[in-house]
């Protein structure tokens, strides 16, 4: 068994989508990024890779490679589980908090834990998302951004 744990940060801005594990939420502002700056899947890609002992997501998909320009996380989570996949690793299960002042995302849950779910190849039960704000602390807390972590844990 083996464990890896995640964290990615983005800013918000005006003129962008909110995509959050994979679901476009309806918001006034989405997350700056090379890509579509989904921090929920980019903290479990993190978590993935960091559990098989390789390399970070920087690392993996930088951000001066323009094949990655505004390309789907859910993609790179894919391409990053095939990977893991071949060292002969399976996914147990996957533990994520997403943490924003606002919009609120629990009625998104569900779509999030299948669209994960999914690209790892795992059943929806083992993939569990949770939300949480900063009580108006800190950059999530002023609504300047969001985050996530994520932990994997790998057989």
């Amino acid at each position: 068994m083996r464990i890896g744990q995640g964290y990615d940060a983005h800013r918000l801005a005006e003129g962008r989508e909110l995509v959050l594990g994979g679901v476009t939420v309806p918001w006034d502002k989405g997350l700056l990024g090379h890509s579509d700056a989904d921090v929920l899947t980019h903290a479990v890609i993190d978590a993935l890779l960091g559990a098989a002992g390789l390399d970070d997501i920087g690392a993996r998909f930088p951000d001066s490679d323009t094949q990655y320009k505004g390309i789907s996380s859910q993609a790179l989570l894919r391409e990053s589980f095939g990977i893991v996949k071949d060292m002969g690793f399976t996914v147990i299960n996957v533990d994520a908090t997403l943490i924003a002042q606002q919009p609120k995302l629990s009625p998104y849950r569900e779509q999030m834990q299948e669209n994960i779910a999914g690209c790892l190849q795992i059943g929806v039960n083992h993939v569990n998302i949770k939300f949480t704000t900063e009580e108006g602390m800190g950059f999530t807390g002023r609504g300047e951004g969001i985050a996530a972590t994520a932990i994997i844990l790998l057989k």
